[in-house]
């Protein structure tokens, strides 16, 4: 029983340090992003790497998923002769959740294990030491700046994997449903409501603090060499991913609880 016991502890004290340095860090860049100048250029830099660089996995991924999802739906209610459902439901369910999710899981696993990496390297090679000895702080110079790109282009990616995934159903509907191209264009437009895109766009904030805040945390607390720069990388993208599911569970959760009460 002790062997069992023991793992369960180091995994218990693992997760508190996680989450009181994540805390700490998390504090620091809200110091500081508010407090002196922010290095626009590298953000600017980093939005090129996040959010161009990402972009055709994320269409790519949306478009299969808005396809896969109308087939599935299609073929599933045509038994009960509800194809003509099949837009209504394919358009709530990715503006609301498909969207949103999968795109923050797509950057967790390209971007945030970028990050991790980068900055673990940096760490090993001591260009965050070279950093603070020239008198500039490394949460301005490396985290802020990830931490801005991913804050911007998230949102500004999931409107487009929103719409790639919509045109891609419709031409599953038009294709393989014989539904009319024209029908479900004017339902998607008639039935997607407001309050489905918001209480989607309105996630894609916290999870870009998912992704950027915790690949930045296991980065920077790379210490023995190149072999933890891997662990940091694959820690970055599990944890990022889990908290992008759960979280999703609670803001749909909060964002209903909202439009509830308007």
């Amino acid at each position: 029983m002790e062997q069992f016991a023991l793992p369960f502890t180091a995994f218990l004290l693992e997760i508190v340090y996680f989450c009181g340095g994540l805390g700490m860090l998390t504090g620091q860049v809200m110091r500081e992003t508010f407090k002196g100048k922010i290095y626009w250029k590298l953000v600017i830099e980093q939005m090129y790497q996040v959010g161009y660089r990402s972009a055709p996995l994320v269409l790519i991924t949306s478009g299969s998923i808005g396809m896969v999802m109308a087939l599935q739906f299609g073929l599933g209610l045509e038994k009960f002769g509800g194809k003509l459902y099949v837009p209504k439901l394919v358009a709530a369910t990715i503006l609301r959740e498909i969207g949103p999710m999968f795109t923050s899981l797509m950057l967790a696993a390209r971007v945030g294990a970028g990050i991790a990496s980068e900055i673990g390297s940096m760490v090993v090679t001591q260009q965050i030491d070279a950093i603070r000895a020239l008198g500039t702080s490394p949460i301005k110079k490396i985290v802020i700046p990830r931490v801005l790109a991913c804050l911007i282009t998230l949102p500004v990616l999931v409107a487009f994997a929103n719409i790639i995934g919509n045109l891609g159903g419709l031409i599953v509907g038009a294709t393989e449903l014989n539904l009319d191209p024209n029908f479900y264009y004017i339902k998607i437009m008639s039935t997607a409501s407001l309050d489905d895109y918001l209480s989607g766009f309105g996630k894609t904030f916290f999870f870009a603090m998912f992704i950027s805040l915790p690949a930045c945390y296991f980065g920077l607390n790379v210490k023995n060499g190149a072999k933890e720069v891997g662990i940091a990388t694959t820690k970055a993208v599990v944890v990022s991913s889990i908290l992008i599911l759960i979280g999703d569970f609670f803001l749909s959760k909060v964002f209903w609880m909202i439009v509830k009460w308007l």
